[in-house]
């Protein structure tokens, strides 16, 4: 219910400055949550990043201008965000299919991109496993590519597909998949394809050592094929249930995911039984 009340009060925040330069941070603050937790929770539950959201909003606005009034396109541009018409142009074309010129000049359809609404609905009562135990920082071996949050959800799964593509797979094996963002709250993170680092050993050109520090986590066991069952509990952690758990909150800007060998099980990763786990760090409140 809260975290439904929060991403609600948000929505109406950014309808209620959508031509005023509001961004995802300061939705945020707004709503009086970290900007890390609040994109997170946004996306998770949306669908989307609301940055998308404010772009696509905007977009979808400038195409109703560009039909109703006779506001030039400099203009309507500037309105929306946009410093020229050159940015505008290519944005508004890669929405709407069409430029914005040909909008007043010819018959063409817009698309439209409603406010959201969001409907209470009775979920939950399922059983959700975790356990919260206490880990030493460790150092993994890695390698590691910066990623934008937007656009985030296909180009991670690429890059572990340019990872063993690369050859990078005779180094790394990939036991975990680390996100960090330590500032919980920039535009981009850091992304690890990693395995547990033995000091012995030389690091090959290209990867990198990065040392995970000390949390008390909370791991979630995940069992089913991939990537379905880890976006299914992915989804559940952070829509529901650490917006309902009363002793602890995020302690940072880290979270770990676990795989399991998938030569150990006859499908691999799209294995119904495969395991893997997603760590969380938290704190008590």
């Amino acid at each position: 219910m809260e975290w439904m009340r929060i991403i609600g009060d948000s929505i109406q925040y950014i309808e209620d400055h959508i031509t005023e330069g509001v961004t995802a941070d300061d939705a945020a603050k707004a709503v009086g949550v970290s900007p890390f937790y609040f994109q997170k929770g946004f996306a998770m539950l949306c669908g989307f990043s609301a940055a998308e959201y404010i772009r696509n909003r905007r977009l979808a606005l400038a195409g109703n201008d560009l039909l109703i009034t006779d506001e030039k396109i400099i203009d309507i541009a500037m309105k929306y965000g946009y410093d020229s018409p050159d940015s505008f142009t290519k944005a508004f074309t890669r929405f709407h299919g069409v430029s914005p010129s040909s909008v007043r000049r010819d018959e063409v359809l817009l698309k439209t991109f409603a406010p959201l609404k969001l409907k209470l609905s009775l979920e939950g009562g399922y059983l959700m496993d975790y356990k919260i135990i206490k880990k030493d920082a460790f150092t993994v071996i890695a390698n590691a590519k910066t990623f934008s949050y937007e656009g985030a959800k296909e180009n991670v799964p690429q890059f572990w597909q340019e990872h063993y593509a690369s050859g990078c797979g005779k180094y790394v094996m990939g036991m975990y998949g680390i996100n960090i963002d330590t500032a919980m709250g920039r535009e981009n993170f850091e992304y690890l394809i990693a395995d547990p680092y033995d000091p012995e050993k030389e690091v090959p050109e290209g990867l990198v050592t990065r040392t995970i520090p000390s949390f008390e986590w909370a791991v979630f066991p995940c069992r089913g094929a991939m990537p379905d069952a880890l976006q299914d509990v992915n989804t559940k952690i952070f829509t529901e249930w650490l917006p309902a758990l009363k002793d602890y909150e995020f302690a940072a800007g880290y979270c770990v995911e676990y795989y399991d060998d998938p030569t150990k099980y006859e499908k691999g990763t799209k294995d119904g039984n495969y395991y893997c786990e997603i760590w969380i760090p938290v704190k008590k409140k």
